[in-house]
Formats: C-alpha cells, sequence, structure tokens
C-alpha cells in the first residue's frame, strides 16, 4: 500500500501549462470510464469515498459516499486528515500523466543544485585564458573566434554558462576540448568541409579533396572528426592538418 508513513498536507498540480478554471478528475471506476489499479496480481477497482477507509471498492461497505475531486485552477489541496484521498491519488491512473504531486523539499533541493552550478560555472567562465575562451567558443558557441574581441568572447562565455551551467561544467572536463577546437578551427580555415548536406566531411587541401568520414545521423561532425583525429588511425591526418596552418 501507498500509505504516508508521516501525516502531512499534500498538494496537487495539473500538468496542464494552461489549466481550466475547474477540473473534475474521475473518482470511480465505471464501464465507460474504468479507474482500475494492478497490485500484482490483478486490476482492483477505485473509488473515493471520504467515509472509507480504503480507495479500493472491494475493501469498502455498502454506505460509500462518492464525492467529487475537484482541482482549482489547476490545483489541488489534501489535508493530512484526508489520508484515503491522498492514497486514492497515489493509486490514480492519471497520476503522473495527468496531475503530480507537488513535492517542495525536492523542488527546492533541485533549484539550491542548478544555482550552485550557475555560481560554479559563471567563476570558472570568468577565470578561463583566452586560449579556453577560444576553445569553449569554437566548440560550444560555433563562433568565428577570430573576428571577435576579447571582451565579445568573454560576454558570450559568460552567458552560455549562466544559461547553461551543467552542460558548460562538464565540457571544462572533457579531455576533447582542445582538439574539438582544433577541428572546429579547421572548418573554419576552410581546411575541412561539408558536403552531401552536411553528411560527409571532406578534405580541402590543395592536393587533397578526398572524403575523411561519413557523419552519423544525429552526431556532430566537430566531434566525430576530433574522435577520428585522435585514434590511431587518425594521429598522421592531425599532423597533416596542423601543418597547414
Amino acid at each position: 500500500m501507498k500509505k504516508n508513513k508521516n501525516s502531512v498536507d499534500m498538494n496537487y498540480v495539473l500538468k496542464r501549462k494552461t489549466p481550466p478554471l475547474s477540473f473534475m478528475l474521475s473518482s470511480r471506476h465505471t464501464r465507460r470510464k474504468p479507474l482500475l489499479y494492478f497490485d500484482g496480481t490483478s486490476n482492483r477497482p477505485l473509488r473515493y469515498a471520504r467515509n472509507q477507509k480504503s480507495p479500493f471498492e472491494d475493501e469498502q461497505d455498502g454506505t460509500a459516499i462518492v464525492e467529487p475531486i475537484i482541482f482549482d485552477d489547476g490545483f489541488l489541496h489534501v489535508p493530512k486528515d484526508n489520508p484515503v484521498l491522498q492514497e486514492f491519488l497515489s493509486y490514480h491512473p492519471g497520476f503522473g500523466d495527468i496531475f503530480v504531486e507537488v513535492n517542495k523539499e525536492a523542488e527546492a533541493k533541485e533549484e539550491v543544485q542548478s544555482l550552485d552550478a550557475e555560481v560554479d560555472a559563471l567563476i570558472a567562465a570568468r577565470s578561463l585564458t583566452l586560449d579556453m575562451l577560444e576553445n569553449i567558443s569554437r566548440v560550444l558557441l560555433g563562433s568565428s573566434v577570430d573576428k571577435m574581441t576579447t571582451a565579445e568572447l568573454k560576454r558570450d562565455v559568460l552567458v552560455f554558462a549562466k544559461q547553461n551551467p551543467f552542460e558548460f561544467l562538464d565540457l571544462l572536463n572533457d579531455p576533447m576540448l582542445e582538439l574539438e577546437s582544433k577541428v572546429a578551427k579547421f572548418f573554419e580555415d576552410g581546411l575541412l568541409g561539408m558536403r552531401n548536406k552536411n553528411k560527409d566531411v571532406y578534405f580541402n587541401l590543395p592536393n587533397n579533396k578526398t572524403k575523411m568520414l561519413t557523419v552519423p545521423f544525429g552526431e556532430s561532425a566537430n566531434y566525430i572528426v576530433a574522435s577520428y583525429l585522435q585514434s590511431d588511425d587518425g594521429v598522421e591526418t592531425l599532423k597533416l592538418l596542423e601543418k597547414q596552418k
């Protein structure tokens, strides 16, 4: 049973972006609108009746008084003195799809984690060297960094770090960062190019216009090329491209 060990008030909200002023949740099983909970062995009909001790119809007596369950402005408050409704909602097939429980403690912890990450990302972004700023800009922002001032680089990286702190921090610890930046520079300088609707990477060297590789669907060309260049087969290719600068 999904009974709460501690009696507490509970709040629920509809998952709709624009909830109606009033929404009535199905509160009993009928043939037209089945309301069942599978307990591991059988499907058991649900029915909310405040004067009963169980949300299961087969555990209720003949005096059940069915009450409507109404969300006002997308919100439903269930006090701790109504554990039957709390339990009923935990078993309801719409739980998680139509409505969810508001867990303020969990939301607060998640918000603190996000704020901590944002602070860490901004501190890290502010302390980056110019080389790292350029690497980050090429890989994350796809910027033509050679045409940007240092102030513009710092601004764009700080904005990205603030808006995407987790992704930014992950990239700082990625050993592929410098190599991906080099690859972006190869494309930027015209040493590499994309063909066939950006599916294939080709060399664009004076004496080499051959195909390097095909980028798998949904993958980043920079990442795939960088992965190839750090492999045993790609080491000499990397040296060749670096000599073109």
